[in-house]
């Protein structure tokens, strides 16, 4: 955590929240430069740099880690996003910038059928990618019970809850937070202290549940719902959405089907789809390559596109793979494919949080 600008962009995430995007624009005008709003927040507002003070001491006592956007380990991918926001707190072990990440939402009222679909999918990928991390919104429905299937397959889950880390609702899950803390996941809100659950903060949340993930799976919803809502935010960010469809006779299943039949996510049945349209590897693929060496080849023969993501980070150098497939116009999944045959090849090296070194 850099303490000199931390109190600064809890500063601006207060003033933001307060009297919006005019506030800090008013004074960039002002001041010309990031760093010159930043100082002149503190004389602007006295009453909030003091509660922006309160909450780091808050927070250093019961050891709740304070991520600002300037820090190495805020989410790489929800970096990119344009509204992400300045500041994030989050309980646990968290790792958000891990390899993979995938986001599971959907109806607060799941049938069995949405449990049993989430139970296969999360037990597969477990088997598959290994490496994997499942984040929800620690909701009522399709959330908790993704939660609950990643723990029982020893995945980390990330929980991304609307409101502060001093409360927990629905509270009968504050169990199942503590279980994904004490694992390799963890909680994460952009609140403060002090801040309850209201409405329009789960529609705020849910672009953090898209925003931080490659991939948003959405399980059941119906006609109108959150989970439709998140999808929305996903495709805005260039995710890949992807549905699991359902009976035409299940009001649960609505959303989730009108998504498919509309174009707007990709029909899944299984945890091999996932792999295959996302173009993620299995262990087992990545053992196979290894033993056969590929990774070895000193002077590998590079098909043109696979140059051209080369070239792409000599010039920029270390990127994330969303940066690379808008450097380079390869769509992702297509991407994704070159980015493990360079791999294998020796070319370049990943990184944490889908970020890709030339070697």
């Amino acid at each position: 955590m850099n303490y000199e600008l931390t109190p600064h962009l809890i500063l601006s995430q207060l003033a933001l929240e307060q009297y919006g995007l005019s506030v800090i624009k008013s004074l960039y005008d002002e001041e010309g430069t990031a760093d010159g709003v930043l100082k002149k927040l503190g004389k602007s507002f006295p009453e909030e740099e003091q509660r922006a003070k309160e909450e780091i001491a808050w927070c250093e006592r019961n050891n709740v880690r304070i991520l600002t956007i300037s820090d190495a380990d805020y989410p790489d991918r929800l970096r990119q996003c344009n509204d992400a926001p300045m500041v994030l707190f989050t309980r646990g072990k968290v790792d958000l910038n891990a390899p993979h990440i995938i986001s599971m939402v959907g109806t607060r009222k799941s049938t069995l059928y949405g449990h049993d679909c989430i139970n296969t999918i999360v037990k597969d990928l477990a088997s598959l990618c290994p490496d994997i991390i499942i984040v929800s919104g620690l909701a009522y429905g399709i959330d908790i019970c993704s939660h609950r299937a990643a723990l029982a397959n020893g995945l980390p889950t990330i929980g991304v809850v609307a409101h502060g880390q001093d409360t927990l609702y629905p509270s009968v899950h504050r169990k199942d937070a503590n279980k994904m803390c004490l694992g390799n996941g963890g909680v994460v809100t952009e609140f403060f202290h002090g801040t309850r659950s209201l409405a329009p903060y789960f529609l705020q949340r849910n672009r953090i549940i898209a925003g931080m993930s490659d991939a948003l799976i959405v399980v059941e919803s119906a006609s109108h719902g959150g989970g439709l809502f998140t999808a929305r935010l996903a495709q805005d960010y260039h995710r890949e959405v992807f549905a699991i469809p359902g009976s035409i006779l299940s009001p649960a299943s609505e959303g989730t089907n009108n998504l498919i039949r509309d174009n707007k996510a990709t029909l899944i049945t299984s945890a091999q789809d996932i792999l295959n349209l996302m173009q993620w590897h299995s262990t087992a693929d990545i053992s196979k390559a290894r033993q056969q060496g590929i990774e070895r080849q000193i002077f590998p023969d590079l098909t043109p596109d696979e140059l051209k993501v080369v070239d792409c980070l000599k010039q920029s150098g270390d990127l994330q793979a969303n940066l690379i497939a808008m450097q380079t116009d390869i769509p992702i999944g297509t991407l994704n494919a070159l980015l493990f045959s360079l791999e294998m090849k020796g070319a370049i090296k990943p990184l944490s949080g889908n970020t890709y070194h030339l070697l």
